[in-house]
């Protein structure tokens, strides 16, 4: 092989590299971080277990399911933006409100139905 060519490729492998390496930086650094306590990260909503107590969750989140636990039955996130007192009719104020219904669910405080509305666990 022609030592110019390979010298080339050689060159061309570490800007490469060095770019992968920039973007994985990035990458990392708009990850969301974890909470920290004594310096330990710590997941923000915990997964619910029988004997964990909502007060371990953010005030919002202790809102949030509030919220729909005082609720006749399943709600649509618009309902529970409309009791909270956030202006729903804009889907950027109502999109994040979602998002902590969502994280609920996950972490297994509330349950999402097929027809996309929540309720408690049972």
């Amino acid at each position: 092989m022609d030592p110019e060519l390979l010298k080339r490729i050689t060159a061309r492998r570490a800007e490469l590299d060095e770019r992968e390496e920039l973007l994985a930086n990035e990458r990392a650094s708009a990850a969301p971080a974890p909470g920290q306590v004594g310096g330990r990260a710590v997941m923000l909503i915990p997964h619910r277990t029988p004997d964990m107590e909502e007060t371990l969750l953010p005030p919002d989140y202790q809102r949030t399911l509030a919220t729909v636990r005082q609720a006749a039955g399943p709600v649509m996130a618009r309902q529970v933006g409309d009791a909270l007192g956030i202006d729903v009719s804009v889907r950027s104020k109502l999109e994040p409100l979602r998002g902590k219904l969502v994280r609920l669910v996950d972490r297994g405080w509330l349950r999402k139905l097929p027809d996309v509305r929540f309720t408690t666990r049972l």
